[in-house]
């Protein structure tokens, strides 16, 4: 049977399409159009590329995401996205490297796993700050050493002055945030 075949019958016979699309209660979710989520994965994958991220990483990124869980092993993403292993670990190299994703040791297996978690976005433009942060120390350097009144300087002084003021909203932004989320969160756990 080809893997296409086993797929449908897997979607027939009422199993999962992949390994981790079972709910903690232990149903699937049969609403869950299959090839719609695929759709949806490589629809996301393909703009976070336009953004400057990997087309790999994009993609395993975007399938951690979409999945119930959060958590899928290497295996698993390999077998959603019908790459190789290596492709896999170059991705979850790239993703763990800039703290997009977090390896963890399954329970009583040697394997592990990779998780994308529900503050991710948040973490990391809370990341940014730092490095907004490290751009306005390298920044003020080249002022200093344009000289303010050059064209240049003038030039690197508002690229300057752009950074302070993203870093200061970005602080206000994400404090809002943060007490959105726990709203959304609340009003969630008052609805189950």
């Amino acid at each position: 049977m080809s893997e296409q075949q086993q797929r449908s019958a897997d979607r027939t016979e009422g199993a999962p399409r992949h390994p981790g699309d079972v709910r903690p209660e232990g149903k699937r979710d049969d609403k869950r159009d299959d090839e719609a989520v695929s759709q949806f994965v490589e629809r996301f994958a393909a703009q976070l590329v336009e953004a400057g991220m990997q087309r790999m990483s994009a993609r395993v990124f975007a399938c951690l995401l979409a999945s119930d869980s959060g958590v899928l092993t290497s295996a698993e993403l390999g077998e959603r996205l019908q790459v190789s292993p290596a492709a896999v670990s170059g991705a979850i190299r790239y993703l763990s490297q800039v703290d997009m994703v977090s390896r963890e040791r399954e329970p009583g297996s040697r394997r592990d796993r990779y998780r994308v978690h529900s503050d991710q976005w948040y973490e990391a433009m809370a990341r940014r700050d730092n490095i907004l942060t490290r751009w306005e120390g390298t920044l003020r350097d080249g002022v200093e050493s344009l000289g303010e009144d050059s064209p240049a300087g003038r030039r690197m002084n508002e690229t300057l002055v752009f950074f302070e003021f993203l870093q200061k909203e970005l602080a206000g932004l994400l404090q809002r945030w943060r007490e959105h989320r726990d709203q959304i969160r609340a009003e969630y756990d008052d609805a189950r």
